[in-house]
């Protein structure tokens, strides 16, 4: 299933260029602190949004962590993640990203500075619409200037 998907790095490069108009028209008009701030709000939004209908495909229409980690590979696809598993159990996925095209594609197209926006703040926002019980805790990303982002996911109980 996951696999036969659009991959998320081609999906946030159309949405990119689609923002990146969007955002300039918004700088302009109302400064860079509320344009950033009102990107920032839809993408969490619509994060939320595209996790709950995610979270109703797992098996019998509930998430589990099982069924989170499945959809990975539309994250991945296209090499756009170099990933080093650390911990994968029953209540944990923790991993590295030691190369993230994501960050590379938004340099790329002049939006450094909104990667971390159009991106990283979906992660824990994802996790919120998906199921309250999954919680992200991350410190570091490549985006930020981190050489690697470190992903501790945990389902509670």
């Amino acid at each position: 299933m996951a696999e036969e998907a659009l991959g998320i790095l081609e999906q946030r490069r159309i949405e990119a260029a689609f923002a990146k108009g969007i955002y300039e028209e918004m700088k302009a008009q109302l400064g860079e602190d509320k344009a950033k701030s009102i990107l920032s709000a839809a993408i969490i939004k619509l994060s939320k949004e595209t996790a709950a209908e995610m979270a109703k495909q797992g098996p019998e229409g509930t998430p589990s962590l099982e069924h989170f980690i499945s959809l990975q590979p539309l994250w991945t696809k296209g090499d756009a993640l170099q990933i080093e598993t650390i911990r994968k159990d029953a209540k944990h996925y923790d991993f590295n990203v030691t190369r993230c095209r994501y960050a590379e594609m938004y340099r790329a197209m002049g939006l450094a500075e909104l990667g971390a926006v159009l991106s990283c703040n979906r992660d824990g926002a994802f996790c919120q619409g998906y199921d309250p019980k999954l919680k992200l805790e991350r410190t570091q990303t490549i985006m930020g200037g981190a050489t690697h982002c470190n992903f501790r996911y945990r389902y509670e109980d």
